[in-house]
């Protein structure tokens, strides 16, 4: 069906892609377009699948999933992330989410929440799990200085609550076209490069809950 999503499953376990790619394929809306051991055949199989999502597992032997991150960056895929994982610690959250990761959560989520995510992070949304949001509050993710208008703090909040632009556009009674202006001055302000670490720096300046679910 041409409107599934499709799916790229990275996990160096084969019981565990084989156990992802059964589930999701009973999915009505997802597809299992391909599987992938390792950071490196993630990128080359991204490039030649083109997914919508890939489900990335962070630490694989080789190139790991930060280093997939960066060289699915470099390739210019416009794949969305959502990495899947044990770890739990900052060090190893940090760099997933600066290398571009548009949502985190961990691999003992129920399979009818991660079916949920994979959606959500298709949708544009930043989702991240209120544990992680909480390590990265009180990590070390530093963004540069910034000036928001007070209708830019209104915008990066509801970015940080994983609103769509037309969600936020609607939530905020401005048109989407405002909202994509609102967006990329944000980015720019903030220095960062996308919208998983904007939201990231509203949760470390209080304009959200760093307990709220993120997205």
């Amino acid at each position: 069906m041409a409107d599934r999503i499709r799916v790229l499953v990275v996990d160096d376990h084969p019981v565990v892609r084989q156990g992802l790619r059964t589930f999701l394929d009973l999915q009505d809306d997802l597809e299992v377009v391909g599987e992938s051991a390792d950071g490196e055949s993630c990128v080359d199989d991204a490039g030649r699948l083109r997914p919508d999502v890939i489900l990335l597992d962070l630490r694989m032997p080789g190139a790991d999933g930060v280093a997939a991150l960066a060289g699915l960056r470099a390739a210019g895929n416009p794949a969305r992330v959502l990495v899947i994982t044990s770890f739990t610690e900052p060090a190893a959250v940090l760099p997933a989410v600066r290398a571009g990761a548009s949502g985190y959560v961990f691999k003992d989520i129920d399979p009818p929440a991660l079916a949920a995510a994979i959606r959500s992070v298709h949708a544009g949304h930043v989702l991240l799990h209120p544990d992680v949001a909480r390590l990265l509050a009180a990590g070390e993710l530093r963004p540069g200085p910034a000036d928001l208008t007070a209708r830019e703090q209104d915008v990066l909040a509801e970015v940080a609550r994983g609103r769509s632009n037309r969600e936020i556009a609607r939530e905020l009674s401005v048109s989407e076209k405002t909202v994509k202006t609102h967006v990329s001055a944000i980015l720019g302000k903030l220095g960062v490069q996308d919208r998983t670490q904007a939201a990231l720096y509203a949760v470390r300046s209080g304009l959200v809950d760093p307990g709220q679910p993120i997205g």
